[in-house]
């Protein structure tokens, strides 16, 4: 599948982290997507309802990220990949999950995980 609807630089605020104080307090994450579907019929058509919504998908995400408690990103990147892959149009689904304040003492801007997930067949 060529066709690709990427989304970029979704920010929210959630609870995810092994540490007790990630726990607990909330923190910044930033999520991107590329999700892989046939787009040949909305190309055609120029209808929403023959593409992937992707407000409703970021809303999707969002409410996945504020409002489940995840110790590990790789949770988190499955639990959204999860999320994507409900829509049956979508083929694959590529999830980059960043923390952007990694609670570690080194200058490090960002840690994260990248995850693709596929429906079987696909």
């Amino acid at each position: 599948m060529e066709d690709v609807i990427e989304l970029r630089g979704l920010r929210v605020v959630g609870t995810h982290g092994a540490l007790p104080e990630e726990q607990v307090r909330a923190q910044p994450f930033e999520v991107d997507l590329d999700v892989h579907a046939d787009l040949a019929p909305a190309g055609a058509s120029d209808a929403l309802d023959d593409t992937i919504d992707y407000g409703a998908l970021a809303a999707a995400v969002e409410r996945v990220v504020a409002s489940e408690h995840h110790q590990l990103l790789e949770r988190l990147a499955q639990r959204i990949a999860d999320v994507a892959l409900d829509d049956p149009r979508v083929a694959s689904v590529t999830v980059v999950v960043r923390k952007l304040r990694p609670p570690v003492p080194q200058d490090l801007a960002s840690s994260g995980v990248r995850v693709t997930r596929r429906r079987a067949g696909a």
